[in-house]
């Protein structure tokens, strides 16, 4: 059985590791052939002696001399002790090849190279490489150095990015609401998925729509990352979303990662990830679920295109599916953050003076983040909770990682007032004085889009009560 036929994954390290193993299994094969060709010689060998055939050849007799000292001739009596003997012999050549192995990976409970049984909390768990494979902590760390070379010859990073909400949207039919039923007439064949996006799985009571843009961006993403999937789904509905996303395993190739194979429940982690964290992005919808990981996360604004989307997040409002609309192709989520993709992957290789190996993505990620609302001094009015410390508040800390001051009183050097309405004292100063005064929608838009939207486009009303 070759492991690098079988395993899914074509990455350098997966390929560097099972060919390690392939060749394993040929050493394991030989060594298990040269014994069964000794036990045949020795059976003929008795059967000579029981003939008292006197024409035994030299290496039969050259053979018979190499065998363990305690192989007595029939009827002559052992010395005391000799078995004692043999077996501590044999306990010290096997703790020998213990101490020498550095089990670097297992199938089952068994060590791949020694076949020692390993304990249960033995290394990590990469089924999705091969089924009941584990890596010892030594070897991940070599096949990431390994891999971490090999991709950075070619000017590439890694890029992790989440299915549901991030990449797609899926429903039951079970969950269509009446207004979707016109969906059922106007999905795509699944014959040729590259040319479609709304999808119709039957034998999975699904139906599955496609972000606008997906093809355009996982394509020229390829180009400057290697790629994962990690989704909190089950397997048996990564490997499908995997299908529609790519059906010429060109961009994954089996590295598809489900909440089968993590490590923690209800969370995601790179340790599952063959790629060095200093050379990692994430692109997900839910920033909790990486929460060991949030300075290589791009947080993705959420694509509801189905109605149970909206109600599963509690929004009150039509879906894109209910509207009969859909995101931008051009201006959308995926087009706006692969343009930091791009900016992330230039800084990285052309910009930064360190050396290759010490560079770290997730300082640049820092640095491009800073610069949305450089320049901008924030005050906010009716947006937190009055017992509330401002500064601990989500708003609060997101515009100062966009690079933002922010301020709890108004002076001359604010520059915008966030609020929920117009009538408060601090909204009427920034009239007043002719400054921007914002919807807090203004700030998590700048985050999404990774850029400084225009401010025009997010008033503040005044609330209805006054």
């Amino acid at each position: 059985m070759s492991f690098v036929t079988d395993s899914p994954v074509q990455s350098s390290s997966s390929d560097d590791f099972a060919a390690f193993l392939d060749l394993e299994l040929e050493v394991g094969s030989s060594g298990s052939s040269h014994n069964e060709q000794d036990n045949e010689d020795e059976h003929e060998e008795a059967g000579a002696d029981n003939s008292n055939d006197d024409d035994n050849d030299d290496d039969v007799d050259s053979r018979r001399d190499k065998r363990c000292k305690t192989e007595k001739l029939e009827g002559q009596e052992k010395p005391l002790g000799s078995t004692s003997q043999v077996l501590a012999e044999e306990k010290i050549e096997v703790s020998l090849k213990e101490d020498i192995c550095t089990h670097p990976g297992s199938f089952g409970k068994m060590c791949i190279l020694c076949g020692q049984s390993l304990d249960d909390d033995f290394g990590v768990t990469f089924g999705y490489i091969h089924k009941g494979l584990r890596l010892g902590n030594d070897e991940i760390v070599r096949l990431r150095s390994t891999d971490m070379e090999n991709l950075l010859r070619h000017k590439k990073l890694y890029l992790v990015l989440d299915l549901d909400h991030t990449l797609l949207n899926s429903t039951l039919l079970m969950h269509l609401t009446p207004e979707e039923e016109y969906l059922k007439g106007h999905f795509d064949s699944l014959q040729d998925v590259s040319k479609g996006s709304l999808f119709m799985l039957d034998f999975m009571h699904m139906m599955t729509k496609l972000r606008p843009f997906v093809h355009t961006f996982l394509k020229e993403a390829s180009e400057m990352f290697e790629m994962y999937i990690y989704t909190m789904g089950d397997r048996p509905y990564a490997l499908e979303m995997a299908k529609l996303l790519d059906p010429r395993r060109e961009y994954f190739n089996g590295r598809v990662i489900s909440r089968d194979d993590g490590t923690q429940k209800h969370q995601k982690g790179l340790d599952v990830v063959l790629g060095q964290e200093s050379a990692v992005v994430i692109l997900d919808d839910t920033e909790n679920a990486w929460m060991k990981h949030k300075d290589n996360l791009i947080l993705m604004e959420r694509y509801h295109f189905f109605a149970s989307s909206c109600h599963q997040f509690g929004y009150n409002c039509k879906s894109l599916s209910q509207l009969k609309s859909d995101e931008s192709e051009l201006e959308g989520a995926l087009s706006a953050v692969l343009k930091v993709l791009r900016q992330i992957h230039h800084i990285f290789f052309d910009e930064l003076d360190s050396e290759l190996a010490d560079r770290d993505v997730r300082q640049v990620l820092k640095t491009i983040r800073k610069e949305v609302l450089k320049g901008c001094k924030i005050v906010f009015s009716r947006v937190f909770p009055t017992k509330l410390q401002a500064e601990s508040h989500l708003l609060w800390k997101m515009a100062e990682q966009l690079g933002a001051t922010c301020a709890t009183e108004t002076d001359l050097s604010v520059t915008h007032v966030v609020s929920t309405d117009a009538g408060t004292e601090k909204s009427r100063w920034a009239v007043k004085e002719k400054k921007f005064l914002v919807h807090p929608q203004w700030i998590e838009a700048a985050n999404f889009l990774w850029k400084k939207q225009p401010e025009e486009n997010f008033p503040v009303s005044q609330a209805k009560n006054q």
